[in-house]
């Protein structure tokens, strides 16, 4: 592996010469007009990362623009998930909103801003609550493994939120919001553009005094928080074909924290991205230079009535990301992409024995290639080097077929990975006030060890050999057929048939008793599940006035493992703990946790352009689910507890009063829906309005 990383690095400084240096010596800083350019309202980047059009892609993407999101009045990006068909929000034990796609966990999904990944997944949750949608462009959806283009993380799909970029002299506009629970939302966004040079910033300011679902408990259910983000772009032309841009991001948190027994403290976190992009262009070839930096800082903690401190922990993550990325247009028929980098990471955080870091080079190609005007093929793959665990190769297959031009046919197929996070691998943490411990893979030797020369293990259930060899990557093959027909321009359809086979997946097992009866815990790989179903969408426009859209997927989400206990008879319940028990039969699993079977999204626009009046109505559908096994077989059967189906509706009004005034106001969760014990990012119907106030 050594003359990979020798490639690695001779490329890398020959791009950094040919980018810092060489351009300096041939051109002279110019300023010059900057040239119109036509803005496709369709055009995704994230699927290829290269700009194509959206009908023309071979995946199930889709896209969610602008005044799509405008006209919902959303502010937070998982509001604008929740809505769509086949996404849904899931809350972790700490309140976090991530994201489930195609029947896969949250933490299976790669997050983007403007191309480049978040991080800060403290129990492998990213919160999407921490972006704001006040300067939206779009927001472009990849469905299915996309580790051939995005490696770790990219397992079930990729979100890529795209940021607004300046437009031809100076811009802005202020927003306000207010809604239920006393929350304020505000914006304000001031662009400048001209000539070659441009420059934007962005501020949200998010808070609310938070929501209490269960007021017999000390506890509320949201506490009141306070959040912040800025963010700044800026941009220079260097003569025709050089540019040079930098995108800035900050955000902070602060919680008001309360839990039981009178302790009381605060939650805050910080988040910051950088990212320094050169770009040159010539006739046949465009290469990007980007180096990024992020880091995302947690500090926790609370204290009894006395003011003494209870407990306190810490998180910081920190990624350091340079990439090359060269675009090669061959002909019209064929293109080629190239990119290399390097992931450098650490993160230093409470309860870790070691203080852990890794240096992962990659390089990835694409291959794009158009026989004719009915097909596109498109053939990619990307290696990844790991010092801890295997290397990883994610190759991709993909292509489209266009019957006619408003009909196609289209097949995906991918292989997507994630490795172990440093969580997984060097945790140390031991309950104090119930006992158990949860160690990680890589230090379970001298963690248990250590625990064995203090007296507290009684007995040990898994050997210390069987974690001599790594931990393995979990793996997923996926594949997605989709067709297309735009019927007339009134009715377009699209269906997307899906199917994820995911290998070696992580979870935790007891792995020794402790002597004051509690357990010790660790990860392993066990897990084999399949998810398969399929989506269908229709659009009808009815008139200049009304348009309406109606989706529905059925999913159907298994552990393989379990199935074959259940059809061998190994599983046994009870209806109440003190009956006696009773074997189920295979008929009796239900699948996976939190997975719903059937999901329905009904939407309708009315919209007068004359009168610059538009109302909406949302609603969507999600069958029963289970959260948790509520009789202790350690499997989701139908005879566990279930989350009832249930339907929430959102309906809002947008006026325009001016050329620079907007007012909205608005209603969400309709029919009040309330389930306190399990769902707790629905706090009841929410009433907001909304001013926005232009700046030209």
């Amino acid at each position: 592996m050594s003359k990979i990383y020798n490639l690695y690095f001779k490329i890398l400084s020959f791009f950094v010469g040919l980018f810092f240096v060489y351009p300096f010596s041939i051109y002279s800083i110019n300023i010059q007009l900057d040239s119109t350019q036509t803005v496709l309202d369709e055009i995704i980047i994230t699927a290829t990362k290269t700009e194509r059009v959206l009908s023309s892609i071979p995946l199930n993407v889709s896209i969610i623009k602008k005044n799509e999101i405008e006209k919902t009045n959303a502010t937070r990006l998982s509001d604008v998930i929740n809505e769509e068909l086949g996404l849904i929000t899931v809350s972790d034990f700490g309140g976090s909103e991530g994201i489930q796609m195609q029947g896969l966990d949250s933490e299976y999904t790669l997050v983007l801003i403007d191309n480049q990944p978040l991080i800060g997944r403290s129990a492998g949750t990213l919160d999407l609550n921490r972006i704001s949608v006040g300067n939206i462009k779009q927001i472009e959806i990849v469905r299915g493994p996309s580790s051939s283009l995005y490696g770790n993380n990219a397992f079930a799909g990729v979100i890529n939120i795209i940021t607004e970029e300046p437009k031809n002299g100076l811009k802005g506009n202020v927003t306000s919001s207010y809604e239920t629970h006393n929350t304020f939302d505000n914006n304000i966004l001031f662009s400048y553009k001209k000539k070659n040079f441009y420059s934007s910033v962005f501020f949200n300011n998010y808070s609310s005094d938070g929501y209490d679902l269960n007021p017999n408990d000390e506890l509320n259910t949201v506490n009141n928080f306070n959040t912040n983000t800025l963010q700044i772009k800026l941009g220079q032309n260097l003569g025709e074909s050089l540019k040079i841009r930098i995108n800035a991001r900050y955000y902070t948190q602060l919680i008001d924290n309360i839990a039981a027994n009178s302790l009381s403290g605060e939650t805050f976190t910080s988040e910051n991205n950088i990212n320094f992009i050169i770009s040159h262009e010539s006739e046949k070839i465009k290469t990007n230079f980007e180096v990024y930096f992020t880091s995302y800082f947690g500090d926790e903690f609370l204290d009894d009535e006395q003011g003494d401190r209870f407990s306190e922990s810490f998180y910081d993550h920190i990624l350091l990301k340079p990439e090359i990325k060269t675009v090669y247009k061959i002909n019209k028929q064929k293109e080629f992409v190239f990119g290399l980098g390097n992931e450098y990471e650490t993160l230093n955080r409470t309860f870790f024995e070691i203080e852990p870091k890794q240096n992962s080079p990659y390089i990835y190609f694409q291959y794009d290639y158009n026989p004719n005007e009915k097909i596109n093929l498109i053939l990619g793959g990307r290696f990844d080097k790991y010092k801890e665990y295997k290397s990883q190769i994610s190759p991709k297959f993909s292509g489209i077929y266009k019957i006619k031009n408003n009909e196609s046919i289209k097949i995906s197929t991918g292989y997507g990975y994630k490795t172990p996070d440093f969580r997984q691998l060097y945790f140390n943490f031991s309950n104090s006030t119930v006992g158990y411990s949860v160690i990680g893979y890589n230090v379970v030797e001298n963690v248990l060890n250590q625990l064995i020369d203090e007296g507290q293990i009684a007995n040990i259930i898994i050997p210390i050999e069987e974690f001599e060899d790594p931990l393995s990557p979990e793996s997923s093959f996926g594949v997605n057929i989709g067709y297309n027909r735009e019927i007339d321009r009134k009715i377009s359809l699209s269906t997307n048939l899906f199917s994820n086979s995911a290998k070696n997946l992580i979870d935790y097992r007891v792995i020794a008793n402790k002597t004051n009866g509690q357990n010790v815990f660790s990860y392993y790989n066990v897990n084999n599940v399949s998810t398969f179903g399929f989506d269908i969408n229709t659009k009808y426009k009815a008139d200049n006035y009304f348009s309406f859209s109606i989706g529905y997927q059925l999913l159907y989400a298994y552990d393989l493992d379990a199935i074959n206990a259940f059809e061998n008879g190994e599983v046994y319940a009870r209806l109440t703990p003190t009956s006696p028990a009773f074997r189920l039969n295979k008929k009796d699993y239900f699948g996976l946790y939190n997975r719903s079977r059937h999901m329905g999204v009904f939407k309708i626009n009315y919209n007068v352009l004359n009168k610059e009046f538009n109302a909406n109505l949302r609603v969507k559908y999600r069958s029963k689910y289970g959260l948790y096994d509520s009789n202790s077989n350690n499997y989701l059967d139908k005879y566990d507890k279930f989350v009832n189906g249930h339907i929430t509706a959102n309906v809002n009004i947008n006026k325009i009063i001016s050329s620079k005034l907007t007012v909205s106001a608005g209603i969400e969760n309709i029919f009040n829906y309330l389930d306190s014990e399990n769902i707790s990012n629905l706090s009841g119907r929410i009433y907001f309005c909304r001013i926005g106030y232009n700046i030209n």
